[in-house]
């Protein structure tokens, strides 16, 4: 047996060992400050900011813990106490006490490990502090402990997270499994959805590290962030201590990883999407894939740079590598990307074929204030960019807008010299922070530098009057903001409360201002010819629409089911955590990245239908990393008595997108056949111009929630008339399962194409009663 680390978190929040955003460990209990940064040598700090400190209140005076269970520290002063709190463990004759009945919780072994901590800020050398820990895990090796643990492997240590949440969406099982694969978990992770863990061993903040013995014995504890090399010191002496006893096995354990079980897929948790206004195509960051898409608007692939696994690496698009990239711009054959965790913001020229770096030095940083120029300023998780102008007459854009989610702010990187409001002359290159104190908070403030942000996610830009302003979707907060580009002010928009501390008001509510709840949310887009910005209320699965004259917030699409949908009406629709959209085709298309259904829908939102952009490369495309093709299904052949319906002909132009409903009905009693896929098939026999790009199949998984079919006229069509056939074909059994049978039919749709523009055409349903 051998030790084992814990770490207690948040998957996709980015906190300690995780791959994410790098946020500070908070609080679970609604306390001011922050002061996982600071150890005790800063006491006098800590008391004046009345905060915690490791989970303990740091007051002056007799008082008594606010907090639940947590214990209080009584502080007199740094100088009377240090010394003092050095002798009780490491002093000849000191004794240190075992926690008696408190021993499970963090709370009995605190004393213990803020001795050593003290000890160790006197030793010198690297001998003196590895002989301190080695003489502190001889005591408390020795308290009796009872949590049972698992076999190790044979390195000796096993790393287990205890995932425990936040928002109600974090607690669900599938919604976990997308965060493990979403950041390339390979460790096992438990899922604390009632927070029992949490409780039991008295958690108080974001992320947690324990470290335990081979009998589960608790030896260490790490709040916050910053901590690695006392975690490798912990470590690394602790496994040395038991391995002297004697008490690790050299075994090894066998771990399926539930990302091997799941089929290929053309993108893997999109995060961003846009659009270039003047070519029409898409930039999508395929932020599972680590690559960079280029695609036509009708899914086929330009470009794809970087991939398939993680990298930080410069140069011609076949040696390029990014990871977890999620913000795209595109300008002039250029994009900006931020390159979440490599802490960087990328520049790709199209027409070189060539991705360089031009803001961040590839490590995480703590610098809440900038002012370098871009390639020496180190960043913190950047998360959306979006182009922007440092004033009304200038006439290109010039700076990139940066949600920079780590540090909790909104940045800017200058593109040419000019001014940011309340800011002097800045030079090309210069990147620097424009709003957000760096604190995570809801604070909205008229000056940018005292407002606050709780991990900014999305960005969108309204430059014109009366709006002139930077829309925010700050995620942490469940709130969108607004940023004056005239004098930086931020304001509230809908959601969360006024309590700026408040981190934890969310919801899925419609309404008015402060009023309206959202959950988590990741995108905002905005929408110059109606005047509405539209959000991506992540994690409730929904796409929300709000004026920003009223601040109405209301559902647009999604029904809060995360079952994938593929094409259907607004109000049927289904998305599972969608993390950006943008719009396109003059205003009629919201294209938005459904992050855990693994594709891009493609709302119209003059007929308010959703269908899927399929994914697909030509012979010629720029492809550098291995593109997954998801395998298609055979068409069965159509039993002799399946009836063949033909429809009325219908006359559409290059370009339109067709919509059919499936409208079938079973005998009554009758249920669809479980484990046996019933399923649809588009064909157009002498025509197959007409399905490039296309969806061609799909299943039918319940009849009371039937699929669209979604067909566009390819531009460029190769012949005027056309058969569209869609062939259904039910697999259903009797109430009583005594007779189970398949039943088939054929639609045909006679199509005639025209140069002519059309109007709306209405979904054809397609009725038929078996």
């Amino acid at each position: 047996m051998l030790n084992l680390a814990l770490s207690m978190s948040r998957l996709g929040c980015g906190v300690g060992t995780q791959k994410g955003r790098g946020r500070s460990g908070r609080q679970f209990n609604y306390v001011p400050g922050n002061c996982d940064d600071l150890d005790f040598r800063h006491l006098d700090v800590l008391k004046r900011k009345k905060c915690r400190w490791r989970g303990v209140e740091l007051v002056e005076g007799e008082t008594n813990a606010p907090f639940g269970n947590h214990r209080t520290v009584n502080v007199s002063s740094p100088s009377e106490n240090l010394p003092r709190a050095r002798r009780l463990l490491w002093e000849p004759g000191g004794n240190m006490a075992a926690p008696g009945a408190r021993s499970r919780s963090l709370s009995g072994l605190l004393p213990a490990q803020t001795s050593l901590e003290y000890a160790l800020l006197d030793a010198v050398t690297q001998q003196e502090k590895n002989s301190l820990v080695y003489q502190y895990l001889q005591k408390v090796d020795g308290w009796e402990q009872d949590l049972s643990v698992p076999e190790f492997p044979e390195d000796g240590l096993l790393i287990i997270s205890v995932h425990s949440a936040k928002f109600p969406n974090e607690k669900v099982l599938d919604n976990i499994k997308s965060a493990v694969l979403r950041y390339n978990i390979t460790h096992p992770v438990v899922n604390d959805a009632d927070a029992s863990l949490w409780q039991e061993l008295e958690i108080s903040c974001w992320p947690t590290l324990v470290i335990l013995g081979p009998r589960g014995n608790m030896l260490f504890s790490l709040i916050g962030e910053g901590h690695k090399d006392k975690l490798f010191l912990y470590t690394s002496i602790a496994l040395k201590y038991y391995k002297d006893r004697g008490q690790i096995r050299d075994d090894k354990i066998g771990i399926k990883l539930y990302k091997d079980s799941l089929p290929p897929s053309p993108l893997l948790f999109p995060g961003k999407v846009t659009v270039d206004q003047v070519t029409n195509r898409l930039v999508i960051a395929d932020t599972g894939h680590h690559r960079i898409l280029v695609v036509w608007k009708n899914g086929q692939i330009q470009y794809s740079i970087g991939g398939p696994n993680p990298g930080r690496k410069d140069g011609i698009f076949s040696e390029s590598t990014f990871n977890s990239p999620q913000g795209v711009a595109i300008m002039n054959n250029t994009i900006y990307v931020a390159d979440t965790e490599n802490h960087l913001i990328r520049k790709i020229d199209l027409e070189a074929e060539k991705v360089s770096t031009v803001a961040g030095i590839g490590i995480q940083g703590t610098d809440k204030e900038g002012g370098a120029q871009g390639e020496q300023q180190p960043i913190s998780s950047p998360w959306d960019v979006v182009f922007g102008t440092s004033g009304p007459e200038v006439q290109r854009d010039d700076i990139l807008w940066i949600a920079m989610a780590g540090t909790h702010q909104i940045w800017a990187l200058l593109l040419d010299s000019g001014k940011l409001p309340k800011k002097n002359e800045l030079t090309k290159g210069t990147c620097l922070r424009f709003a957000g104190s760096g604190n995570e908070e809801n604070r909205n403030n008229a000056y940018p530098h005292k407002a606050a942000f709780a991990q900014p996610s999305g960005l969108s830009l309204a430059s014109e009057d009366p709006w002139s302003c930077l829309f925010v979707a700050d995620s942490e907060s469940s709130t969108v903001r607004t940023i004056s580009l005239k004098d930086g002010a931020v304001k509230h928009l809908v959601g969360g409360e006024r309590d700026p501390m408040n981190l934890f008001a969310f919801g899925d509510v419609d309404g008015v201002g402060i009023n309206a709840k959202l959950q988590h949310p990741l995108g905002v887009t905005w929408d110059k010819k109606r005047n509405l910005l539209y959000v991506a209320d992540s994690y409730n699965h929904k796409i929300k629409v709000v004026d920003p004259k009223t601040k109405h917030c209301t559902t647009l699409a999604g029904t809060g089911d995360t079952n994938n949908v593929t094409s259907s009406s607004f109000t049927e629709s289904t998305f599972n955590e969608p993390g950006g959209l943008c719009i396109g085709e003059n205003g009629q298309l919201l294209y938005v990245a459904d992050t855990n259904n693994h594709q891009i829908k493609v709302m119209d939102l003059e007929t308010k239908m959703v269908s899927v952009l399929p994914i697909f490369r030509s012979e010629n495309v720029v492809v550098d990393g291995p593109f997954l093709v998801e395998k298609q299904k055979t068409l069965p052949k159509l039993p002799k008595s399946a009836p063949n319906i033909r429809l009325s002909p219908m006359t559409a132009c290059a370009g339109q997108t067709l919509q059919f409903k499936l409208r079938l009905d079973l005998p009554s009693g009758s249920k669809l056949t479980e484990g046996v896929p019933s399923c649809w098939f588009l064909t157009a026999e002498g025509n197959e111009w007409l399905l490039q790009g296309q969806i061609p199949s799909g299943d039918i998984e319940n009849i009371s929630n039937q699929p669209t079919v979604s067909l566009q006229i390819p531009k460029d069509c190769l012949s005027l008339e056309a058969i569209v056939s869609i062939s259904v074909f039910l697999y259903y059994c009797s109430a009583d399962s005594s007779a189970c049978m398949m039943k088939a039919v054929l639609f045909s749709q006679p199509l005639q194409i025209t140069d002519t523009q059309q109007g709306c055409i209405a979904p054809v349903e397609l009725r038929y009663v078996f």
